[in-house]
């Protein structure tokens, strides 16, 4: 936990006492003592710092921190993550992955090659998966939460709800093993801003691939191996990083 995320209304009179795992972790792991000072931030807001002004070192544990924010809201990653629904162990990692890497927005939809039975897990409800996010932020010292979609049919998803969000992006790309193309031959300009779509382990179907062509995506592969999503996402991540930084 490399920041301290706090929820905005629990800043009161510009103090805020924990009594929960952040508590712990303070005393626990940092060992804080009065008059310290760590890196907090409130959640989708800005950062800043807290001094402690107080704590309980036993069971249960309490720190007050003074809080103080002075930096603006962090922008907005450029990569937005299109994601055919993983298995549910798979996904809970990617959603920590994912916050951590730096991502706008990940849109979860179905594919042919998905277990129909994934879609009862109850990760895919906000109070579960939102944990996940919260703490990839924690580890990356970030504080603005990626939005979450969830359209349970690939359809609806691709015909209604994917053309009203594609215009905000110049780059549209869609990983798929049987591609011939690399990132670098689709990437051409520097990136404003990206979605990028990742299929099931078994790869998008032909029908999929079209309709993801039709909204203009273009296709890219790694290479030879075929990775697990969570693999991919991060993967390909580190690979659009540096490609966009290619052109600075």
């Amino acid at each position: 936990m490399n920041i301290i995320l706090l929820e905005k209304q629990e800043v009161q009179g510009g103090t805020v006492l924990l009594t929960d795992r952040r508590a712990k972790h303070l005393i626990k792991v940092l060992q804080v003592q009065v008059g310290d000072t760590v890196r907090i931030g409130i959640i989708d807001g800005p950062k800043g710092s807290g001094r402690v002004v107080a704590s309980c070192n036993k069971y249960p544990f309490q720190v007050e921190l003074e809080v103080q924010l002075a930096d603006e809201l962090p922008d907005k990653p450029p990569v937005d993550l299109l994601l055919a629904l993983p298995r549910p162990i798979m996904l809970r990692r990617i959603f920590s992955q994912a916050a951590a890497l730096g991502v706008g927005a990940i849109f979860i939809t179905h594919a042919q090659r998905v277990e129909k039975s994934f879609w009862n897990a109850t990760l895919l409800n906000e109070e579960e998966y939102r944990p996940h996010l919260l703490h990839g932020l924690e580890q990356a010292v970030d504080t603005r939460v990626p939005e979450v979609f969830i359209c349970e049919r690939f359809k609806p998803f691709i015909e209604d709800v994917l053309p009203s969000k594609i215009r905000e992006y110049s780059h549209l790309l869609i990983a798929h093993p049987g591609s011939s193309a690399t990132l670098k031959s689709v990437i051409h300009e520097r990136p404003r801003r990206i979605l990028l779509a990742i299929g099931p382990e078994g790869g998008w179907v032909d029908y999929e691939m079209d309709r993801f062509a039709e909204c203009g995506f273009a296709s890219f592969s790694l290479g030879e191996r075929i990775l697990k999503v969570d693999t991919a996402v991060v993967a390909i991540h580190g690979r659009l990083s540096e490609r966009r930084e290619s052109f600075l």
